[in-house]
Protein backbone atom coordinates (compact mmCIF):
# COMPACT_ATOMS: atom_id res chain seq x y z
CA UNK A 1 0.00 0.00 0.00
CA UNK A 2 1.46 3.69 -0.62
CA UNK A 3 1.18 5.95 2.29
CA UNK A 4 1.51 4.48 6.08
CA UNK A 5 1.98 0.42 5.92
CA UNK A 6 -0.84 -1.82 6.85
CA UNK A 7 0.69 -2.93 10.17
CA UNK A 8 0.99 1.44 10.97
CA UNK A 9 -2.93 0.90 10.83
CA UNK A 10 -3.41 -1.15 14.27
CA UNK A 11 -2.71 2.45 15.68
CA UNK A 12 -4.96 4.13 13.36
CA UNK A 13 -6.39 7.65 15.01
CA UNK A 14 -8.12 10.61 12.90
CA UNK A 15 -7.88 12.89 15.70
CA UNK A 16 -3.89 12.28 15.59
CA UNK A 17 -3.54 14.71 12.47
CA UNK A 18 -4.87 17.84 14.45
CA UNK A 19 -2.57 16.74 16.98
CA UNK A 20 0.58 16.74 13.92
CA UNK A 21 -0.74 20.32 12.46
CA UNK A 22 -1.10 22.09 15.84
CA UNK A 23 3.03 21.76 15.62
CA UNK A 24 2.57 24.37 13.10
CA UNK A 25 -0.25 26.65 15.13
CA UNK A 26 0.36 29.68 13.55
CA UNK A 27 -0.87 28.00 10.36
CA UNK A 28 -4.16 28.92 8.72
CA UNK A 29 -6.50 26.02 8.88
CA UNK A 30 -9.82 26.68 8.08
CA UNK A 31 -11.14 29.39 6.25
CA UNK A 32 -15.67 29.63 6.78
CA UNK A 33 -17.77 30.55 4.32
CA UNK A 34 -18.28 33.60 6.06
CA UNK A 35 -14.54 34.42 5.72
CA UNK A 36 -14.02 34.00 9.43
CA UNK A 37 -10.86 31.93 9.94
CA UNK A 38 -8.57 29.79 12.48
CA UNK A 39 -5.09 29.01 13.12
CA UNK A 40 -4.03 25.17 13.44
CA UNK A 41 -3.27 26.18 16.64
CA UNK A 42 -6.71 28.10 17.70
CA UNK A 43 -8.36 24.80 16.07
CA UNK A 44 -6.93 22.91 18.74
CA UNK A 45 -7.61 24.63 21.41
CA UNK A 46 -11.05 24.88 20.45
CA UNK A 47 -11.35 21.42 19.65
CA UNK A 48 -10.00 20.73 23.42
CA UNK A 49 -12.80 22.97 24.46
CA UNK A 50 -15.23 20.74 22.71
CA UNK A 51 -14.29 17.70 24.39
CA UNK A 52 -13.97 19.10 27.43
CA UNK A 53 -18.01 20.20 27.56
CA UNK A 54 -18.81 17.42 25.72
CA UNK A 55 -17.29 15.15 29.13
CA UNK A 56 -18.90 17.35 30.96
CA UNK A 57 -22.68 16.41 29.35
CA UNK A 58 -21.39 12.85 30.04
CA UNK A 59 -20.49 11.85 26.27
CA UNK A 60 -17.37 9.14 26.00
CA UNK A 61 -15.87 6.88 24.14
CA UNK A 62 -18.17 5.29 21.86
CA UNK A 63 -20.64 7.73 21.82
CA UNK A 64 -22.13 9.33 19.00
CA UNK A 65 -22.65 12.94 18.77
CA UNK A 66 -25.15 14.27 16.23
CA UNK A 67 -24.37 17.31 14.05
CA UNK A 68 -26.77 19.74 12.65
CA UNK A 69 -25.79 22.79 11.40
CA UNK A 70 -24.41 24.59 8.78
CA UNK A 71 -20.88 24.08 7.93
CA UNK A 72 -18.92 26.68 9.84
CA UNK A 73 -15.17 27.09 11.38
CA UNK A 74 -17.01 25.69 14.30
CA UNK A 75 -18.01 22.59 12.58
CA UNK A 76 -14.74 21.36 12.40
CA UNK A 77 -13.29 22.33 15.50
CA UNK A 78 -16.67 20.35 16.96
CA UNK A 79 -16.12 17.01 14.79
CA UNK A 80 -11.76 16.95 16.39
CA UNK A 81 -13.11 17.60 19.81
CA UNK A 82 -15.75 14.72 19.36
CA UNK A 83 -12.72 12.69 17.94
CA UNK A 84 -10.08 13.68 20.70
CA UNK A 85 -13.15 12.30 23.21
CA UNK A 86 -13.33 9.25 21.58
CA UNK A 87 -17.03 9.37 20.59
CA UNK A 88 -18.00 9.33 16.80
CA UNK A 89 -19.54 12.26 15.01
CA UNK A 90 -22.86 11.85 13.18
CA UNK A 91 -23.49 14.90 11.02
CA UNK A 92 -27.04 14.94 9.04
CA UNK A 93 -28.40 17.96 6.23
CA UNK A 94 -29.44 21.10 8.71
CA UNK A 95 -31.11 22.14 5.44
CA UNK A 96 -32.89 19.01 5.16
CA UNK A 97 -36.16 17.13 6.49
CA UNK A 98 -35.86 17.81 10.36
CA UNK A 99 -38.30 14.71 10.27
CA UNK A 100 -35.28 12.28 8.86
CA UNK A 101 -32.74 13.98 10.80
CA UNK A 102 -34.61 13.20 14.00
CA UNK A 103 -35.21 9.55 12.71
CA UNK A 104 -31.20 9.31 12.17
CA UNK A 105 -30.65 10.47 15.42
CA UNK A 106 -33.16 8.49 17.10
CA UNK A 107 -31.78 5.39 15.34
CA UNK A 108 -28.07 5.91 16.00
CA UNK A 109 -28.77 6.62 19.77
CA UNK A 110 -27.08 10.18 19.91
CA UNK A 111 -25.94 10.87 22.87
CA UNK A 112 -25.99 14.75 22.44
CA UNK A 113 -26.79 16.25 19.74
CA UNK A 114 -25.05 19.80 18.60
CA UNK A 115 -26.80 22.24 16.87
CA UNK A 116 -27.22 26.09 15.63
CA UNK A 117 -30.37 27.54 17.25
CA UNK A 118 -32.51 27.63 13.85
CA UNK A 119 -31.79 24.03 13.61
CA UNK A 120 -32.41 22.82 16.46
CA UNK A 121 -36.02 24.76 16.70
CA UNK A 122 -36.74 22.62 13.35
CA UNK A 123 -35.86 19.31 15.14
CA UNK A 124 -38.05 20.20 18.35
CA UNK A 125 -40.15 21.17 16.17
CA UNK A 126 -40.51 17.67 14.81
CA UNK A 127 -39.49 15.75 17.41
CA UNK A 128 -40.12 17.08 20.75
CA UNK A 129 -38.43 14.49 22.92
CA UNK A 130 -35.09 15.26 21.45
CA UNK A 131 -34.87 18.50 22.42
CA UNK A 132 -33.32 17.27 25.99
CA UNK A 133 -30.41 15.57 23.98
CA UNK A 134 -29.69 19.16 22.14
CA UNK A 135 -27.45 21.46 22.88
CA UNK A 136 -27.01 24.82 21.16
CA UNK A 137 -23.71 26.31 19.99
CA UNK A 138 -23.00 29.77 18.97
CA UNK A 139 -20.41 31.47 17.19
CA UNK A 140 -18.22 31.12 19.70
CA UNK A 141 -19.07 28.03 21.54
CA UNK A 142 -17.08 27.06 23.12
CA UNK A 143 -14.84 29.81 23.24
CA UNK A 144 -11.09 28.84 22.36
CA UNK A 145 -9.73 31.77 24.36
CA UNK A 146 -11.18 31.32 27.49
CA UNK A 147 -9.32 30.81 30.51
CA UNK A 148 -8.31 27.56 32.39
CA UNK A 149 -7.14 24.41 30.96
CA UNK A 150 -9.30 22.28 29.08
CA UNK A 151 -9.59 18.36 31.28
CA UNK A 152 -10.99 15.49 29.83
CA UNK A 153 -9.73 11.55 29.46
CA UNK A 154 -8.03 11.67 25.88
CA UNK A 155 -8.96 8.61 24.18
CA UNK A 156 -6.76 5.52 23.47
CA UNK A 157 -5.85 4.52 20.13
CA UNK A 158 -8.43 1.82 18.95
CA UNK A 159 -8.58 1.58 14.84
CA UNK A 160 -11.67 -0.41 14.86
CA UNK A 161 -13.39 2.53 17.50
CA UNK A 162 -16.47 4.11 15.23
CA UNK A 163 -15.08 7.15 14.24
CA UNK A 164 -18.37 8.56 11.97
CA UNK A 165 -21.69 7.39 11.16
CA UNK A 166 -22.54 8.52 7.52
CA UNK A 167 -26.01 8.03 6.61
CA UNK A 168 -27.34 6.53 3.19
CA UNK A 169 -30.67 6.30 1.49
CA UNK A 170 -32.20 2.45 2.39
CA UNK A 171 -34.32 0.36 0.60
CA UNK A 172 -36.18 -0.06 3.34
CA UNK A 173 -37.48 3.45 3.37
CA UNK A 174 -35.60 4.63 6.35
CA UNK A 175 -32.28 5.85 6.31
CA UNK A 176 -28.66 3.42 6.74
CA UNK A 177 -26.03 4.65 8.96
CA UNK A 178 -22.46 3.06 7.56
CA UNK A 179 -19.96 2.12 10.17
CA UNK A 180 -16.73 4.12 9.10
CA UNK A 181 -13.89 3.14 11.85
CA UNK A 182 -10.45 5.26 12.11
CA UNK A 183 -8.89 2.06 10.13
CA UNK A 184 -11.53 2.75 7.23
CA UNK A 185 -10.57 6.43 7.32
CA UNK A 186 -7.26 6.56 8.10
CA UNK A 187 -5.95 3.88 5.18
CA UNK A 188 -8.20 6.08 2.73
CA UNK A 189 -6.11 9.07 4.28
CA UNK A 190 -2.90 7.95 3.93
CA UNK A 191 -3.43 6.31 0.18
CA UNK A 192 -4.56 9.67 -0.94
CA UNK A 193 -1.83 11.86 0.70
CA UNK A 194 0.72 9.48 -1.30
CA UNK A 195 -1.54 10.02 -4.48
CA UNK A 196 -1.86 13.42 -4.82
CA UNK A 197 1.05 14.92 -3.07
CA UNK A 198 -0.96 17.59 -0.90
CA UNK A 199 1.42 19.87 1.17
CA UNK A 200 0.92 22.31 3.41
CA UNK A 201 0.98 25.08 0.74
CA UNK A 202 -2.40 23.63 -1.22
CA UNK A 203 -6.01 25.86 -0.75
CA UNK A 204 -8.39 22.50 -0.43
CA UNK A 205 -12.01 23.36 -1.60
CA UNK A 206 -14.62 22.02 1.10
CA UNK A 207 -17.56 21.52 -1.42
CA UNK A 208 -19.22 18.44 -0.09
CA UNK A 209 -21.56 18.71 3.36
CA UNK A 210 -20.26 16.98 5.99
CA UNK A 211 -22.64 13.82 6.04
CA UNK A 212 -21.25 12.90 2.19
CA UNK A 213 -18.33 10.61 2.20
CA UNK A 214 -16.30 12.96 0.26
CA UNK A 215 -15.96 15.48 3.48
CA UNK A 216 -13.80 12.62 4.40
CA UNK A 217 -10.93 13.92 2.23
CA UNK A 218 -11.65 18.07 2.51
CA UNK A 219 -11.42 17.69 6.20
CA UNK A 220 -8.48 14.57 7.00
CA UNK A 221 -6.24 14.73 4.14
CA UNK A 222 -5.74 18.57 4.44
CA UNK A 223 -5.58 18.73 8.21
CA UNK A 224 -2.89 15.85 8.10
CA UNK A 225 -0.85 17.90 5.61
CA UNK A 226 -1.13 21.20 7.32
CA UNK A 227 -2.86 22.73 4.20
CA UNK A 228 -5.89 25.12 4.89
CA UNK A 229 -9.70 23.87 4.37
CA UNK A 230 -12.11 26.22 2.36
CA UNK A 231 -15.65 25.78 3.22
CA UNK A 232 -18.01 26.41 1.07
CA UNK A 233 -22.01 27.02 2.42
CA UNK A 234 -25.14 25.63 0.53
CA UNK A 235 -25.51 28.36 -1.70
CA UNK A 236 -22.30 28.82 -3.11
CA UNK A 237 -21.95 25.22 -3.46
CA UNK A 238 -24.80 25.11 -6.24
CA UNK A 239 -24.04 27.89 -7.85
CA UNK A 240 -21.72 27.70 -11.11
CA UNK A 241 -22.23 31.22 -11.60
CA UNK A 242 -19.92 32.07 -8.64
CA UNK A 243 -17.93 29.01 -7.97
CA UNK A 244 -14.81 29.95 -10.71
CA UNK A 245 -14.91 33.51 -8.78
CA UNK A 246 -14.48 32.09 -5.38
CA UNK A 247 -12.07 28.88 -6.97
CA UNK A 248 -10.02 31.97 -8.45
CA UNK A 249 -10.45 34.66 -5.24
CA UNK A 250 -9.44 31.80 -2.25
CA UNK A 251 -6.05 30.58 -4.04
CA UNK A 252 -7.41 27.14 -4.38
CA UNK A 253 -5.84 24.48 -5.57
CA UNK A 254 -7.06 21.63 -4.80
CA UNK A 255 -11.11 20.51 -5.89
CA UNK A 256 -12.76 17.59 -4.86
CA UNK A 257 -16.94 17.11 -5.85
CA UNK A 258 -19.40 15.29 -7.42
CA UNK A 259 -19.61 15.92 -11.29
CA UNK A 260 -22.86 17.24 -11.63
CA UNK A 261 -21.08 20.94 -10.05
CA UNK A 262 -17.98 20.76 -12.46
CA UNK A 263 -20.70 19.66 -15.63
CA UNK A 264 -22.79 23.23 -14.61
CA UNK A 265 -19.63 24.97 -14.52
CA UNK A 266 -18.59 23.81 -17.89
CA UNK A 267 -21.39 25.05 -19.45
CA UNK A 268 -22.03 28.17 -17.82
CA UNK A 269 -23.32 30.28 -20.87
CA UNK A 270 -19.80 33.22 -20.42
CA UNK A 271 -17.44 30.16 -18.89
CA UNK A 272 -14.33 31.25 -21.41
CA UNK A 273 -14.67 34.88 -19.35
CA UNK A 274 -13.61 32.92 -15.94
CA UNK A 275 -10.72 34.84 -14.17
CA UNK A 276 -7.69 32.36 -13.85
CA UNK A 277 -7.30 30.31 -10.99
CA UNK A 278 -4.39 28.28 -9.07
CA UNK A 279 -6.03 24.53 -9.41
CA UNK A 280 -3.68 22.28 -9.53
CA UNK A 281 -6.14 19.22 -8.92
CA UNK A 282 -9.42 18.36 -9.83
CA UNK A 283 -11.02 15.23 -8.31
CA UNK A 284 -14.35 14.14 -8.54
CA UNK A 285 -16.55 10.96 -7.79
CA UNK A 286 -19.89 9.57 -7.08
CA UNK A 287 -21.30 9.39 -10.51
CA UNK A 288 -20.50 9.31 -14.30
CA UNK A 289 -19.28 13.39 -15.53
CA UNK A 290 -20.92 13.06 -19.18
CA UNK A 291 -17.78 13.19 -21.40
CA UNK A 292 -18.82 16.31 -23.63
CA UNK A 293 -19.09 18.21 -20.30
CA UNK A 294 -15.60 16.83 -19.16
CA UNK A 295 -13.97 17.35 -22.12
CA UNK A 296 -15.42 21.64 -21.93
CA UNK A 297 -13.99 21.60 -18.74
CA UNK A 298 -10.86 20.70 -19.56
CA UNK A 299 -10.78 23.14 -22.19
CA UNK A 300 -11.46 25.85 -19.64
CA UNK A 301 -9.08 24.52 -17.00
CA UNK A 302 -6.24 22.74 -18.78
CA UNK A 303 -4.10 23.06 -15.95
CA UNK A 304 -5.20 20.96 -13.44
CA UNK A 305 -4.62 17.08 -13.10
CA UNK A 306 -7.89 15.84 -13.62
CA UNK A 307 -8.49 12.22 -11.39
CA UNK A 308 -11.72 10.22 -11.73
CA UNK A 309 -12.49 8.61 -8.34
CA UNK A 310 -14.99 5.96 -7.74
CA UNK A 311 -16.17 4.11 -4.67
CA UNK A 312 -19.06 3.94 -2.36
CA UNK A 313 -19.80 5.16 1.63
CA UNK A 314 -19.26 1.40 2.28
CA UNK A 315 -15.80 1.83 1.12
CA UNK A 316 -14.58 5.41 0.34
CA UNK A 317 -12.34 5.75 -2.83
CA UNK A 318 -11.12 2.32 -4.29
CA UNK A 319 -10.41 2.84 -7.82
CA UNK A 320 -9.00 5.61 -9.66
CA UNK A 321 -8.36 6.72 -13.40
CA UNK A 322 -5.68 9.56 -14.08
CA UNK A 323 -8.19 11.63 -16.55
CA UNK A 324 -6.03 12.27 -20.13
CA UNK A 325 -5.04 15.70 -21.29
CA UNK A 326 -6.87 16.02 -24.30
CA UNK A 327 -10.54 13.41 -24.69
CA UNK A 328 -10.86 12.70 -28.41
CA UNK A 329 -14.00 14.47 -29.95
CA UNK A 330 -15.12 10.87 -31.54
CA UNK A 331 -14.93 9.07 -27.92
CA UNK A 332 -18.83 9.15 -26.82
CA UNK A 333 -18.55 6.63 -24.31
CA UNK A 334 -17.77 7.65 -20.06
CA UNK A 335 -14.09 7.24 -18.87
CA UNK A 336 -13.36 4.10 -16.63
CA UNK A 337 -13.50 4.22 -13.23
CA UNK A 338 -9.73 3.06 -13.42
CA UNK A 339 -8.27 0.64 -11.41
CA UNK A 340 -7.99 -0.61 -7.95
CA UNK A 341 -6.09 1.93 -5.61
CA UNK A 342 -3.16 0.34 -3.48
CA UNK A 343 -5.08 -0.02 -0.44
CA UNK A 344 -7.87 -2.00 -1.64
CA UNK A 345 -8.33 -5.63 -3.90
CA UNK A 346 -10.93 -5.36 -6.48
CA UNK A 347 -12.74 -9.01 -7.87
CA UNK A 348 -15.61 -9.22 -10.37
CA UNK A 349 -18.27 -11.99 -9.22
CA UNK A 350 -21.38 -13.03 -10.84
CA UNK A 351 -25.05 -13.62 -8.93
CA UNK A 352 -23.62 -16.48 -7.23
CA UNK A 353 -20.76 -14.64 -5.80
CA UNK A 354 -17.90 -16.32 -7.54
CA UNK A 355 -15.54 -14.79 -9.78
CA UNK A 356 -16.37 -14.12 -13.28
CA UNK A 357 -13.85 -15.30 -16.46
CA UNK A 358 -11.67 -12.35 -17.83
CA UNK A 359 -13.46 -10.14 -20.18
CA UNK A 360 -16.98 -10.95 -18.70
CA UNK A 361 -19.60 -8.53 -16.28
CA UNK A 362 -20.54 -8.74 -13.37
CA UNK A 363 -20.44 -7.40 -9.48
CA UNK A 364 -17.55 -5.12 -8.18
CA UNK A 365 -16.53 -6.11 -5.11
CA UNK A 366 -13.94 -4.51 -2.75
CA UNK A 367 -11.22 -6.05 0.19
CA UNK A 368 -9.44 -4.02 2.14
CA UNK A 369 -9.12 -1.48 5.45
CA UNK A 370 -10.89 1.00 3.76
CA UNK A 371 -14.36 -1.17 4.05
CA UNK A 372 -16.55 -1.24 6.59
CA UNK A 373 -17.41 -3.01 9.49
CA UNK A 374 -21.29 -2.88 9.46
CA UNK A 375 -24.62 -0.94 8.47
CA UNK A 376 -25.64 0.17 11.91
CA UNK A 377 -28.11 -2.17 13.52
CA UNK A 378 -28.68 -3.93 10.32
CA UNK A 379 -26.85 -7.51 10.82
CA UNK A 380 -28.78 -8.96 8.00
CA UNK A 381 -28.65 -5.63 5.56
CA UNK A 382 -24.85 -6.04 6.22
CA UNK A 383 -25.11 -9.81 5.46
CA UNK A 384 -26.35 -9.20 2.35
CA UNK A 385 -23.32 -6.81 1.10
CA UNK A 386 -20.95 -8.52 2.55
CA UNK A 387 -19.12 -12.22 1.60
CA UNK A 388 -16.55 -14.46 2.37
CA UNK A 389 -13.75 -16.02 -0.59
CA UNK A 390 -10.44 -16.65 -0.21
CA UNK A 391 -10.53 -16.07 3.17
CA UNK A 392 -11.49 -12.71 3.24
CA UNK A 393 -14.21 -10.41 4.00
CA UNK A 394 -15.79 -8.90 0.88
CA UNK A 395 -17.75 -5.89 0.14
CA UNK A 396 -20.81 -6.22 -3.61
CA UNK A 397 -21.36 -2.82 -3.95
CA UNK A 398 -24.05 -3.80 -6.86
CA UNK A 399 -22.35 -1.98 -9.10
CA UNK A 400 -21.97 -3.75 -12.43
CA UNK A 401 -18.71 -3.33 -14.45
CA UNK A 402 -16.38 -5.02 -16.57
CA UNK A 403 -12.20 -5.49 -16.73
CA UNK A 404 -10.82 -3.67 -19.63
CA UNK A 405 -7.09 -2.66 -20.84
CA UNK A 406 -8.28 1.02 -19.33
CA UNK A 407 -9.78 0.35 -16.38
CA UNK A 408 -13.24 -0.61 -14.98
CA UNK A 409 -15.88 0.12 -16.96
CA UNK A 410 -19.19 1.30 -15.35
CA UNK A 411 -22.08 -0.40 -16.83
CA UNK A 412 -24.87 0.04 -14.11
CA UNK A 413 -27.13 -1.65 -11.58
CA UNK A 414 -28.99 -4.63 -11.17
CA UNK A 415 -31.39 -3.02 -8.81
CA UNK A 416 -33.62 0.02 -8.16
CA UNK A 417 -30.54 2.24 -6.82
CA UNK A 418 -29.45 5.54 -8.69
CA UNK A 419 -27.09 8.42 -7.86
CA UNK A 420 -27.93 11.42 -8.09
CA UNK A 421 -25.38 14.65 -7.56
CA UNK A 422 -22.79 11.88 -6.28
CA UNK A 423 -25.49 10.72 -3.96
CA UNK A 424 -26.62 7.41 -3.37
CA UNK A 425 -30.97 7.19 -4.05
CA UNK A 426 -33.00 4.29 -3.36
CA UNK A 427 -35.83 4.80 -5.61
CA UNK A 428 -37.98 2.33 -2.86
CA UNK A 429 -37.24 4.95 -0.39
CA UNK A 430 -38.83 7.74 -1.82
CA UNK A 431 -41.86 4.94 -2.67
CA UNK A 432 -42.25 4.48 0.75
CA UNK A 433 -42.15 7.91 1.91
CA UNK A 434 -45.09 8.50 -0.34
CA UNK A 435 -47.16 5.75 0.40
CA UNK A 436 -47.14 7.20 4.01
CA UNK A 437 -49.08 9.93 2.73
CA UNK A 438 -52.86 9.71 3.15
CA UNK A 439 -54.12 11.31 0.31
CA UNK A 440 -52.21 9.08 -1.76
CA UNK A 441 -53.46 5.36 -2.41
CA UNK A 442 -50.35 4.55 -4.23
CA UNK A 443 -47.25 5.30 -5.61
CA UNK A 444 -44.13 4.04 -7.79
CA UNK A 445 -41.12 6.23 -8.75
CA UNK A 446 -38.67 5.71 -11.89
CA UNK A 447 -35.44 7.03 -12.77
CA UNK A 448 -34.37 7.93 -16.44
CA UNK A 449 -31.47 9.62 -18.75
CA UNK A 450 -27.93 8.42 -18.62
CA UNK A 451 -25.98 8.17 -15.71
CA UNK A 452 -24.81 11.52 -14.52
CA UNK A 453 -27.88 13.28 -15.67
CA UNK A 454 -30.61 11.15 -13.95
CA UNK A 455 -34.22 12.52 -13.38
CA UNK A 456 -36.67 11.27 -10.86
CA UNK A 457 -39.99 10.40 -11.41
CA UNK A 458 -42.85 10.08 -9.34
CA UNK A 459 -46.25 8.30 -10.47
CA UNK A 460 -48.82 8.42 -7.93
CA UNK A 461 -52.62 7.73 -7.59
CA UNK A 462 -54.72 9.77 -5.59
CA UNK A 463 -57.20 8.43 -2.61
CA UNK A 464 -59.42 11.30 -2.95
CA UNK A 465 -59.07 14.64 -3.95
CA UNK A 466 -56.04 14.60 -5.73
CA UNK A 467 -52.95 16.86 -4.41
CA UNK A 468 -50.95 19.26 -6.44
CA UNK A 469 -47.32 18.55 -7.51
CA UNK A 470 -46.33 21.44 -5.22
CA UNK A 471 -47.96 19.83 -1.63
CA UNK A 472 -46.51 16.48 -3.02
CA UNK A 473 -43.04 18.43 -3.27
CA UNK A 474 -43.19 19.99 0.09
CA UNK A 475 -44.09 16.38 1.75
CA UNK A 476 -41.36 14.63 0.53
CA UNK A 477 -39.07 17.86 1.66
CA UNK A 478 -40.50 17.41 4.95
CA UNK A 479 -39.45 13.73 5.06
CA UNK A 480 -36.49 13.15 2.41
CA UNK A 481 -33.11 14.31 2.09
CA UNK A 482 -33.59 17.21 -0.56
CA UNK A 483 -31.11 15.55 -3.24
CA UNK A 484 -34.05 12.73 -3.12
CA UNK A 485 -37.31 14.75 -3.79
CA UNK A 486 -38.83 13.90 -7.45
CA UNK A 487 -38.14 16.25 -10.43
CA UNK A 488 -41.92 15.46 -11.26
CA UNK A 489 -44.70 13.90 -9.94
CA UNK A 490 -47.79 11.97 -12.43
CA UNK A 491 -50.85 11.69 -11.62
CA UNK A 492 -52.54 8.19 -12.49
CA UNK A 493 -56.07 6.52 -11.85
CA UNK A 494 -54.16 3.37 -11.40
CA UNK A 495 -50.48 2.22 -11.60
CA UNK A 496 -49.82 -0.72 -14.56
CA UNK A 497 -49.74 -3.98 -13.41
CA UNK A 498 -47.77 -6.97 -15.03
CA UNK A 499 -48.80 -10.13 -15.48
CA UNK A 500 -47.85 -10.92 -11.90
CA UNK A 501 -49.50 -8.00 -10.58
CA UNK A 502 -45.87 -6.15 -9.97
CA UNK A 503 -45.83 -2.80 -10.66
CA UNK A 504 -44.88 -2.52 -14.37
CA UNK A 505 -41.62 -0.23 -13.92
CA UNK A 506 -40.56 -0.75 -17.66
CA UNK A 507 -44.16 0.56 -18.85
CA UNK A 508 -43.49 3.64 -16.76
CA UNK A 509 -40.10 4.17 -17.78
CA UNK A 510 -41.07 3.83 -21.12
CA UNK A 511 -43.72 6.32 -20.58
CA UNK A 512 -41.19 8.92 -19.04
CA UNK A 513 -38.55 8.61 -21.99
CA UNK A 514 -41.73 9.23 -24.48
CA UNK A 515 -42.18 12.66 -22.93
CA UNK A 516 -38.75 13.43 -22.78
CA UNK A 517 -38.57 13.00 -26.11
CA UNK A 518 -41.75 14.60 -27.18
CA UNK A 519 -40.02 18.18 -24.94
CA UNK A 520 -36.52 17.35 -26.83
Amino acid sequence: MSGRPVQELDEADLAEYLDAAARSPLSRAVVGPDGQSQTYGELSAQADRVASVLHERGVGRGDRVGLLMPKSVQSVALIFGILRLGAAYVPVDAYGSPQRAATIFDDCQARIILADERSAGRLEEAAPPLAARTLITGDHWPDANASGKPSYPRAEKDPDRLAALLYTSGSTGTPKGVMITHRNAVSFVEWASATFGITETDEVASHAPFHFDLSVFDLFVTVKHTACIHLIDTDLAASPRHLPEFIAKSGITVWYSAPAILGMIAESPRAERFPQNRLRLVLFAGEVFPIDKLRRLLHLWPTPQYYNLYGPTETNVCTYYRVPEQIPASRTAPLTIGHACSHCDIIIVDEQLEPVPPGESGFLSVAGPSVYPSYWNLPARTAERTFRFGGRRWYNTGDIVRATPDGYAFLGRADRMVKRHGHRIELDEIEHSLRHNDVLADAAVVSTGVPGEVTITAFVVASGVEPTSVELRQYCHSRLARYMVPDDFQFLDELPRTSTGKTDYQELSSRCEVAEAVRG
